[in-house]
């Protein structure tokens, strides 16, 4: 399957209307889907192993973090949180020099094309040096992810994140936040200078991101989001928003209103905007929210890893607004780990099963992948998240032999895979209509392996 193949026939597809039977997928020479035909015959396409879904996206990442996944179980504080939790993040973020950035993004975003990521919103705030002092080229680090993403294939939405205050009130950046320090002019230029740089690249998109309510103010806030709408009125805003009850308390008492509502008031929402997060959003919030048409992010894994709480997604579900997943500080780097995490988290609050299902879709599996994906190419603002003409041909191909899957039926091997077992069930994926993943394989993964050891042995000598 190597290269750009034009053609794929599928057994099963997932389509935007459900599952299809003898599916024959074709794109153009650009990677763009231009026919899907269910019924057909395989004609001169390549045979997919097993079933198709289309690809989907990481909206929320800190590549980064990946170095420390795993490393923070030690309980140092009788009320240990998010916010001792970030203790130790501020201190791996503190050692990292560019190449070492490059090499945990490189090795990070080949693992999550394993394992069925098609595309990453790197949510991106090391700007400075280990002082706090810009680099000589101001946009190094973005550089280093735009280059460890171009290496391993995966397509990229890289947002820079507007990082001012240490906290409500204006607080001053700690000395372990200078290496954020960015205000908006720093930020638009940052964009301006990648893509007169990166650009035209057909997997790559830059957005923009005041990082959350207590690190920006009300001019800077509009200020950015003036700016970015300036540069192109389409480009994505994303915003950590009601994370942690404690930023929603702090909040009210600095604003008199929520993160969310603050925000709503101050700028105008619309489909641009993902709300990474927003666990704690109020039932008025969120038809608010569902009303302006935003993505929310929701990074399951990483926010029962950081005791955040559950998201109440029902509502969201029914209203069929758009929401996406991400890794976050990537203790997961599946999307199908991800999506049992969201669902077994609305089983556990409401003491019942299958939640995002209802008589008319009742296959939960097909439901969650089919919505993640479709919101993640909302949040990317890349045309993906769906297996249809005009959209880019991304696609994960299911590993047709495996075991568990044996005289099953696709709905019921999606079912498998999300909810059963713990190997990764992933053969190929394309991005853009070109193979980055062969038979559960990458053509780097094993250089990139060696040097994001190299890297975490640097780091952890330190």
């Amino acid at each position: 399957m190597a290269g750009m193949i034009g053609a794929m026939f599928a057994t099963d597809a997932l389509l935007p209307s459900g599952w299809a039977r003898d599916v024959l997928i074709e794109w153009d020479d650009a990677g763009m889907i231009t026919r899907v035909s269910p019924g057909a015959q395989p004609g001169t396409g390549v045979k997919a192993s097993g079933p198709v879904l289309p690809g989907i996206a990481n909206v929320h990442s800190h590549a980064f973090q990946r170095a420390m996944a795993g490393l923070a179980e030690f309980r140092g504080h009788p009320t240990d949180d998010f916010w001792t939790w970030r203790e130790e993040m501020y201190r791996v973020a503190s050692l990292l020099a560019p190449e070492d950035v490059e090499a945990i993004a490189r090795h990070l975003y080949i693992e999550l094309l394993l394992h069925g990521y098609t595309g990453v919103a790197e949510f991106h705030y090391i700007h400075n040096d280990a002082q706090g002092r810009p680099y000589a080229d101001r946009v190094e680090m973005a550089h280093r992810i735009a280059a460890a993403a171009g290496s391993a294939g995966i397509s990229l939405t890289l947002i820079p994140v507007l990082y001012a205050h240490g906290g409500f009130g204006n607080r001053g950046l700690s000395a372990r936040q200078k290496r954020f320090a960015s205000d908006p002019a720093a930020i638009l230029g940052m964009v301006r200078d990648l893509a007169s740089f990166h650009l035209p690249n057909p997997l790559l998109r830059f957005g923009v991101a005041p990082h959350s309510v207590r690190a920006v103010d009300a001019l800077l806030l509009t200020e950015l989001v003036d700016g970015a709408t300036g540069l192109d009125s389409s480009m994505p805003i994303h915003m950590h928003v009601s994370e942690q009850t404690g930023e929603v308390e702090e909040c009210l008492a600095t604003h008199g209103a929520t993160p969310l509502a603050w925000t709503m008031e101050i700028v105008k929402v619309d489909a641009r905007w993902c709300f990474i997060h927003a666990t704690h959003l109020t039932q008025i919030e969120r038809r608010a929210l569902g009303a302006t048409g935003a993505c929310v992010g929701l990074c399951p894994v990483t926010e029962a890893n950081l005791g955040d709480g559950i998201f109440e997604f029902g509502p969201w579900f029914e209203g069929r607004h758009p929401w996406s997943i991400g890794g976050d500080s990537h203790v997961s780097v599946s999307p199908f780990e991800e999506l049992r995490a969201l669902e077994y988290s609305q089983r556990l609050r409401q003491r019942l099963r299958n939640i995002v299902a209802d008589e008319q879709h009742p296959d939960v599996a097909a439901n969650l992948w089919l919505g993640a994906a479709a919101g993640g190419g909302q949040a990317m603002a890349q045309p993906t998240g769906a297996i249809e003409v005009g959209r880019r041909a991304d696609l994960v191909v299911l590993d047709g032999s495996d075991t568990d899957f044996e005289s099953l039926r696709a709905p019921s091997a999606l079912g498998v895979a999300l909810f059963s077992g713990n190997h990764n069930r992933v053969s190929d994926v394309f991005v853009g209509g070109r193979a980055v993943v062969e038979a559960g394989r990458h053509a780097q993964q094993d250089e990139a392996r060696g040097a994001f050891r190299e890297a975490l042995r640097r780091l952890r000598a330190s």
